[in-house]
């Protein structure tokens, strides 16, 4: 008890001091706020380097994928582009077949008209700008959470519209940070033709499967290869034939020199949602109710694809990239939780909030602004908790029913149908969009699947919600097929068009309001939206906004307690610096874990009984001879991955990680189990980044894949070792013996 009482303690003193590795840095913060402490650590470029608006710089090689579900840096002039394998699963997935199963085979273009589109686009920064003063000006204190939140989108719709330029390709979003306390405008360029370059095979990429997911050591292949496209004129533009490979203002050079523990190393990409400023009353509801509920929902997903992926190869293929992002997040929760536990991050919390009430109430000035702080965030998560299981079940199971969800695309038809029936055109513009939609639904669907997940997730809200937050459709099942979801189930996909292309396109052809009245999946779809819409959303709104103000009051109030803390924003899907070293960490008593893996934890890690630790047989082959050619480390070792101590979360998959010279020296993809709850609560003893070395990115391309052409089309780096200096020794006087001659 003393020992975690003066690690409370400590929290508390240390809450105005950022720990090494830790924060997720806004680029046009650097020259101020962390230039010279990344310099000390063994940064030798300057924070212009990173980010400029006047030359080329490394900002200009990073890029955000899709929306932001992955991060990705160039390596070549001529628009070659790395990420992981997971973050390509799903093009790789789209572009398998049972005849050519290119996410088990792999796959590596040897000519770029071999290149295959990928389906996703990716953007570039262009720059950032602090928009705080003028948002800033349009506020005031005598505004409800309700006007200053319409105030603020109003500024933020307007400043987004004067951005762009009218070229369809800049992608201007508004991002609030700190709770509503500053605000900033990001610009980007979209560039929407990608193309697959290459892949390894399944038992590369994913090498560990679910077992190792999370976990240290690892010796993943975690990577992908694209190349992105503009038009002949060199500006984005939508696939073509005719498109030529993307002309970066910069791109990554890659490293051969490896790492060693103590090395500088940063990260930048796109973080997608971190809750550092998560009180106790919020840490409390997530343990409590909305992570176990998560965790036994998804678990139950998971049980039901194996078995019919299991069973299936086309199956497997259909739902390979949806399996992995259930349990990517299954297994994330279930750490998550055991971390927040064994951190005691609930009291550490609490004892932080204490601190901070004390700050606040030696003051009356401060009492009046920020006294009640505490009071409404117990209040709002009060209210919340009430909805929260409800809320959390009808996002994961309600909508995790693929044919609810596919519903939703026939929402606007049904609207339109009934407001107004004699519009043919726009019906038959709203016919065509769900026409088009569901050809890439059906593409990577199996009813038989979704039918006993339906089943079974309708099952679990019946019993699991209380009653009076359950969808109406429940009573309907309870009462007309005597509780039996499994039958429900069954005559809903024998009868739905949303659970059969024929039944759907001969509707299309000739739409009916009626049959989407009687249709019970979308009877289904309408009483899971409505209960949604119309008790558990506007609940949980009212909650929030309690909630949202007070989060705006306690980080400023935080701020304004420690001005001297270099703070940073949560994540939010913004592009972001994290900076620290290569370390090894010390997980539990008398365990030691090193920073780097090589080739021999997978020969012993190999079981060809397990799909998760099968070594294709080219590949062992190779590891035997330890042909590595200039890929082995000082020892002779193939380097697999490393860690350290960077400060990342999801988003920043396939984030290049690189050294103090601004030189590609890995490729993030996951966080160490014992540190799952470092999105709310950093764990600087714990917390590592897990990155593939580049070096056994690199041995894969040309070793194993003999796509040496796609190495050759890289700038490689090779540093000569620094030579030590002579010593020179001073001139000594031989010692008096004392003894005479």
């Amino acid at each position: 008890m003393k020992k975690f009482l003066s690690l409370v303690l400590a929290a508390v003193l240390t809450a105005g001091t950022a720990f090494a590795g830790e924060g997720m840095w806004l680029l046009n913060k650097l020259k101020q706020v962390n230039e010279a402490e990344m310099r000390a650590l063994g940064f030798k470029l300057t924070a212009e380097d990173i980010y400029s608006l006047n030359k080329a710089s490394i900002k200009d090689a990073v890029a955000r994928l899709g929306g932001g579900f992955c991060s990705g840096e160039v390596v070549s002039a001529d628009g070659l582009m790395l990420t992981n394998h997971h973050c390509g699963y799903d093009a790789i997935q789209s572009l398998s077949t049972v005849e050519n199963d290119i996410l088990t085979n792999g796959f590596w273009a040897m000519t770029r008209d071999q290149e295959k589109p990928a389906g996703f686009s990716v953007s570039f920064l262009q720059y950032i700008t602090d928009v705080t003063d003028t948002v800033l000006s349009v506020l005031n204190d005598g505004m409800s959470e309700e006007e200053r939140e319409a105030a603020i989108g109003q500024v933020g719709d307007a400043l987004e519209k004067k951005a762009d330029d009218g070229s369809g390709h800049i992608d201007a979003n508004f991002k609030v940070m700190f709770a509503g306390n500053q605000f900033y405008l990001f610009v980007y360029k979209t560039y929407p033709d990608v193309r697959l370059v290459g892949t390894p095979p399944n038992a590369i990429g994913k090498f560990g499967g679910d077992t190792d997911n999370w976990q240290w050591p690892r010796h993943t292949g975690d990577f992908s290869m694209f190349r992105i496209y503009t038009g002949p004129d060199g500006e984005p533009a939508e696939y073509a034939p005719e498109n030529i490979p993307f002309k970066p203002r910069w791109h990554f050079p890659v490293s051969l020199d490896g790492v060693k523990k103590g090395d500088f190393s940063m990260i930048m990409g796109f973080p997608g949602s971190t809750d550092r400023f998560l009180n106790s009353d919020g840490v409390k509801l997530a343990l409590e109710v909305e992570q176990p509920s998560r965790v036994k929902i998804r678990g139950e997903k998971l049980d039901i694809l194996k078995k019919h992926m299991d069973a299936d190869n086309a199956v497997r293929l259909k739902y390979a990239a949806k399996d992995a992002q259930i349990a990517n997040y299954w297994k994330y929760f279930i750490g998550q939780q055991k971390g927040l536990k064994r951190q005691h991050v609930y009291d550490r919390k609490k004892a932080q909030e204490a601190d901070l009430m004390a700050w606040i109430n030696a003051d009356a000035a401060r009492k009046q602004k920020y006294g009640n702080v505490l009071n409404d965030l117990a209040e709002g998560y009060a209210q919340r908790a009430k909805y929260e299981k409800a809320s959390t079940y009808m996002q994961e199971a309600a909508f995790g029913s693929e044919a609810v969800m596919f519903g939703f695309r026939l929402y606007g038809l049904k609207r339109q149908m009934e407001k107004d029936p004699k519009d043919q055109a726009k019906l038959a513009a709203l016919s065509d969009m769900v026409r088009h939609s569901a050809r890439e639904f059906w593409k990577d669907y199996d009813p038989a699947t979704d039918q006993e997940l339906t089943a079974s997730m309708f099952r679990m809200i019946h019993k699991d919600v209380d009653a009076a937050q359950q969808p109406d459709v429940i009573q309907t099942v309870v009462k007309k097929y005597k509780g039996d979801f499994d039958k429900w189930a069954a005559t809903l996909f024998k009868t739905s068009i949303l659970t059969d292309s024929t039944r759907l396109m001969a509707f299309l052809a000739k739409p009916s309001l009626k049959v989407l009245q009687k249709d019970m999946g979308m009877q289904a779809m309408e009483s899971s939206l409505n209960l949604y819409r119309g008790v558990l959303g506007p609940a949980i709104g009212e909650a929030q906004t309690k909630i949202d103000r007070g989060y705006r009051l306690l980080e400023a109030a935080m701020m304004e307690k420690d001005p001297g803390k270099q703070w940073y924003p949560d994540a939010n899907s913004t592009e972001r610096l994290t900076y620290g070293i290569v370390n090894d960490y010390k997980p539990a008593d008398a365990v030691h874990y090193d920073f780097l893996t090589t080739e021999e934890g997978i020969l012993q890690k190999e079981d060809p009984t397990s799909d998760e630790f099968i070594v294709p047989a080219r590949q062992k082959e190779l590891l035997l001879a330890k042909d590595f050619g200039r890929y082995a480390d000082a020892s002779g070792h193939l380097p697999i991955n490393f860690i350290s101590e960077n400060d990342i979360t999801g988003g920043n998959s396939g984030s290049p990680v690189i050294n103090g010279n601004g030189e590609l020296i890995g490729i993030a993809f996951d966080g160490n189990w014992e540190a799952m709850s470092g999105d709310i609560s950093y764990e600087p003893e714990l917390q590592r980044t897990i990155s593939v070395d580049i070096r056994y990115v690199l041995w894969v391309i040309d070793k194993f894949a003999g796509a040496k052409h796609l190495v050759d089309e890289m700038t490689l780096v090779k540093r000569p070792v620094p030579v030590p200096a002579p010593i020179t020794l001073p001139e000594t006087v031989p010692a008096k013996t004392g003894k005479k001659k």
